[in-house]
Formats: C-alpha cells, structure tokens, sequence
C-alpha cells in the first residue's frame, strides 16, 4: 500500500545502525549512502526530469513490444489455444516480483534496480551476480528486441514498396542469413537518441509507446471478427508442461516493467512515482497480452502458428483478405518494437552507470556529459555491443536466455524486500508490500517454477555467464570495489555494512 506522506531516507531515520561483523564478500552498501549519491557520476550528474506518465511509459515502452509481436509466434505451438494460460502465468510471476520492486524502488530510489536493491540488504557479491545477471537480462534482450524489429521491417517494406531486405542482410546466422542490419540499424538509431538526453528521448519514447498500444488494439478490433470457436478446442492439446513451457518463454514478455526503477536518479519525485509506475504499467501490459493472444489463437488455428514471422500481421491479411491492414500493422509494430530497445538500452546503461559509481565495472560507464547529463561513453559501448550482438544471434536463442537472466534477478528481490523489512523495520517506506512475506515468497516460487521450465542448454548458458562473472568479479570488482578503498581525506563516506 502506499504511505504518501513517507519522506526521504535519511540517517536519522532508517530503523537503527548498521549491524557488523560477517565476511567482506557479504559487505553491504548502506541505504543512506545509495541515496546520497543519486544522480552523481564521474564529471557530471544525472538530470531529474522525468514524472509518473514519462516513468509509466517507459516500463510500458520496455515491456510491451517484442513479445506479443514476435515471440507469440513460438509460444502457440508450445502450449495451443491455452498460451492466453501461460500470458497469465508469466504475469502473475512478474506481479508478485512487481510488487516486491514496487517497495524497493520506492525506498531506495536509485539507478541500479535489483542491483542496488541486492546492495543494500544480500551483500557485495549477491549484489554482482544480480548486476551480471541485469547485464544479461537487458543487454541481450535489446538485442533480441532488435532481431524481431528487423522481421516486421521486411512486412512494413513488402506492403508498402513490393520489396524486401535479402535473408543474407536480414536474419543472422543460424536463421539463413550473414548479418542482421536492420537489427543493427535499430540499436543504433536508439544510441542517437539516448544521448540527447533523458528527458527527450522520454518524450520520443511515449509517442512510441501511443502507437503501439493503438496497433494492437486496431488488431484485436478487426482480428476478432476472424475467431472461430473451432481453434479454441482442445484448449490444452500439450498439457500442463506444454503450458510452463510456454510460460517460460512468454516471461520475455514481461522483461522491462522493471525499467522505471533504473531511472531512479532521474525522476523528479522518485520515492511516489516509481511504485506507481511499476504497477500501472504491469496491469496495463498484461491486460493487452490477454487480449491480444486470446484474439490471434480464435482468428487461426494454433498449429499454424509454428515458424510464423511476423504473426500478427499475418492474421490481419488473413481475417481482411486485404495487405493494407496488415502493412499498417507491421508499421504499428516497427514503432512499437523500436520503442522497447530505446528503453531497454537506458535500462542497461543506467545499471552500468550504478554498478561503475560503485567501483565493480570500469569508471567509463559512470562518465557524465556535464551538457547533456548522459553517460555517453557508457551509452555508446553499450550500444555498440548490443547492436552487434543483434546483427549475429537469433531471437530464440536470446529470448530464453534473457528470461534466465531475468528470473534469477526477480528471485533476488524478492528476497531482498523480506531481509530489509527485518534488518531496517523503521524505514520509511512509499509503499509496502501487502501480506509480506507471503507474497514475496510466491513471487520467488514462481520464478523458480519458471526457471524449471527452461531447457538444459539455456541453462547451460546460463552457468557458462555466471562462471565468466564471478571470475570477473574477483579478478577485479572485489579489489576495486569503492566500500574496500579507504576514503580520500575529506570525502569520508559511511562504512560498509557488513
């Protein structure tokens, strides 16, 4: 629930002292000194400009995207008519990690999200498998947005100008291409905008975000009179399994109503509007995805659905027997899939930007632009990496392990909203996680039970990435990490909980 009049963390009130003792690999940052740094970077700060609507637009823009317009074409044949089942599934995995953000956010209001979070209540080395596995989670999910961007381009191109991008400049390798541009072009294009600043790319960002919400409601207002109750039946023709399956996949959907919470330290009024942001975006989402899925799978049969591109406009001919409507959505899409990479990719540089501050990656991703109040060399890395990430893997591929990433993060939070709650009681909180710890420890059920659905080769994946990181982490994050260098004279910071 929210406690509206709660004021900002501070010393004198954050429920009593740090306690102590205990390893230097459980050393946590302390909440107050989280907050203290908001918005500070080496050379410059970050600007606070964004209000509640920007901050729900950009968890709505980073979520609803990709995984309806694409990655519903490999759900379908996984689960049949019972997807619109595993859409609930996975939304119900990230409502209950929602809420458990929405508290966080709400009394540490800064950039890192679940990194920051895991900071301040798990210890340093929780803090930087949750930061790897953010890496991960928004780093190859803008990637794997990018991939399907470049489908519903090759659509948007066929209807309006009778040609396509040749598959060898088109689709990686793996999927009968050599290289990804448009893929690419997309990431790129995002780059331009972010560091123009963040204020303006939020504005370019909810126009975006208009459009697709207006695409896929024109979709579910013709594709409806298609339905035919033949293709609801039978409803769960692959079982239970078929239906985790496809929930597992589905959660890649859902990746990025968590992005408000990297803009903590870019928010005018942080601690009010990311608990709201957070949750109003998670319904608003889940209520499309419902609706949307339950229209596609009525308007054609689900063993159609198998190796489909995009799907969506696909059924628009199919229902209109006419191009048109489907080109208008295929450039309903093109908007609304550029606009999930612009926000995922702040996301990313954001978690950087925290993760540098604190001394565990290089100091060039917490550099400011003082004219801009962008961390430019950070933005550009980040987006160069992504774009040629894009350019070469395919879409499954990414999507699983981005959903991996992404649960592990969830879990961690979960936890973290429970430790805090019993390590700083006192602390005042914008909003509270109702029927704690109940509905924390559900939601950490529920990533798990996801989790347990993914294939041994993501999971493989994902313990090859997690291995790289920790070796990283102690060859030079542990080392360099600013709680285990003395302050300088002068510039005394709070001591390490530990």
């Amino acid at each position: 629930m929210l406690d509206h009049g709660a004021p900002p963390p501070s010393p004198g009130r954050t429920g009593g002292p740090p306690d102590g003792g205990g390893p230097r690999l459980m050393r946590r940052k302390p909440v107050e000194l989280l907050v203290a740094e908001g918005g500070k970077g080496a050379g410059g700060t970050l600007r606070r400009s964004l209000g509640l609507a920007q901050l729900t637009m950009i968890s709505i823009g980073a979520t609803l995207g990709t995984g309806i317009f694409v990655v519903l074409g490999e759900a379908v044949p996984k689960a049949g008519p019972a997807v619109t089942v595993s859409f609930v599934a996975a939304g119900l995995t990230a409502f209950f990690s929602a809420l458990s953000y929405a508290e966080l956010a709400g009394t540490i209001p800064v950039a890192g999200s679940s990194y920051s979070y895991a900071y301040a209540t798990l210890g340093e080395l929780i803090a930087w498998i949750c930061g790897w596995c953010l890496i991960l989670e928004y780093g190859v999910s803008v990637a794997a947005v990018a991939v399907g961007w470049g489908q519903y381009l090759n659509e948007l191109l066929d209807g309006t100008l009778g040609v396509t991008l040749p598959a060898a400049l088109s689709a990686p390798p793996g999927d009968g291409g050599a290289f990804n541009l448009p893929a690419l072009a997309v990431v790129l294009l995002a780059m331009v905008f972010l560091l123009g600043g963040a204020r303006e790319s939020a504005r370019v960002n909810t126009v975006m975000v208009g459009v697709k919400i207006a695409a896929l409601l024109l979709f579910c207002g013709i594709g409806v009179a298609g339905i035919r109750s033949g293709n609801y039946a039978p409803f769960m023709p692959l079982g239970v399994a078929g239906v985790s399956g496809a929930g597992a996949t589905l959660f890649f959907s859902y990746i990025g109503f968590d992005a408000a919470s990297t803009a903590g330290e870019e928010a005018r009024d942080a601690q009010r509007d990311l608990p709201r942001a957070i949750m109003l975006s998670l319904v608003v989402v889940t209520g499309l995805y419902v609706l949307v899925a339950a229209v596609a799978v009525g308007a054609r049969p689900w063993r159609s659905f198998a190796g489909s591109e995009a799907v969506l406009a696909a059924i628009m001919k199919d229902v209109t027997g006419q191009s048109f409507w489907a080109t208008l959505l295929a450039a309903g899409a093109v908007i609304a899939i550029a606009s999930v990479v612009l926000t995922v990719l702040y996301g990313q540089t954001r978690i950087l930007f925290a993760m540098s501050r604190d001394g565990l990656v290089p100091r060039v991703f917490s550099r400011v632009h003082p004219g801009t109040g962008v961390p430019r060399a950070n933005t550009v890395i980040v987006s160069l990496f992504c774009g040629a990430l894009a350019a070469a893997v395919p879409l499954g591929r990414l999507a699983d392990a981005t959903s991996i990433g992404t649960l592990f993060a969830f879990a961690l939070v979960n936890i973290a909203v429970v430790v805090l709650r019993r390590t700083r009681p006192a602390m005042p909180r914008a909003f509270r996680v109702p029927l704690s710890p109940v509905l924390p420890a559900l939601g950490l059920a529920f990533c798990v039970w996801m989790m347990g659905s993914l294939s041994a080769v993501t999971w493989l994946v994902f313990g090859i990435w997690m291995a790289v990181g920790v070796v990283f982490y102690f060859v030079y994050g542990h080392r360099r990490s600013r709680l285990a260098v003395p302050a300088e004279p002068g510039n005394e910071q709070p001591r390490a909980e530990k």
